[in-house]
Order: structure tokens, then C-alpha cells, then sequence
């Protein structure tokens, strides 16, 4: 679609759905078409909170069941992921993984 309401209805639509991610694709398209709509620009903004939301409890869940796994097979061997402190480098981001007695 290239009308900025059939956007709108169809990120209506996936939000009822639950589908956020959908539905804020939608809105940015609505909101690259008519960049002075105030409304859609509120929408935006607005599933960008529930899409980071979603994201971040997506990651957590993830995590948690990486961390589960690796605590399964690590404990064949009487070890545990709290054995291990991994930090971060801040000038290259990488990782730094030490082991803890």
C-alpha cells in the first residue's frame, strides 16, 4: 500500500493481533509518508516501547534457557556457568571469560 491509512488499519490490525513488530513496521512506513502526521508519529513511539519491551523479555527468556543448558551439560563435569565471570572490554566490546573457584 502507498496510503498512509491503509497503513494505520493494517498496524491496527497487528496489534490487536499482538504482532508488534508488524505493527510498528507499519507506522514508520505510515510515518515515512506523511512525516507531519503527529498521530502516527505518537503510534510510533509508542510500539517502539512495546517492541523494546518484547525484546528485552524475549532476551532475558533466551538467556535463562542458554544459562540452563550450559549449567545441564557443565554439571556433568561438577561445574556450573556461576563458576565462570565473563566481562566486558569497553573498547572492543569483546568478552573476557575467567573461571572462579
Amino acid at each position: 500500500p502507498k496510503y498512509t491509512k491503509a497503513y494505520v488499519r493494517r498496524m491496527t490490525a497487528y496489534e490487536k493481533t499482538d504482532q508488534s513488530e508488524e505493527a510498528l513496521r507499519d507506522a514508520k512506513e505510515a510515518l515515512n509518508l506523511d512525516p507531519q502526521n503527529k498521530e502516527i508519529r505518537k503510534h510510533v513511539n509508542r510500539l517502539q516501547k512495546v517492541e523494546d519491551e518484547r525484546m528485552e523479555k524475549l532476551k532475558e527468556e533466551t538467556m535463562g534457557k542458554l544459562k540452563d543448558l550450559g549449567n545441564s551439560i557443565l554439571g556433568n563435569f561438577g561445574l556450573s556457568l556461576d563458576n565462570f565471570k565473563a566481562q566486558q572490554d569497553p573498547s572492543t566490546g569483546s568478552y573476557n571469560i575467567s573461571f572462579q573457584n
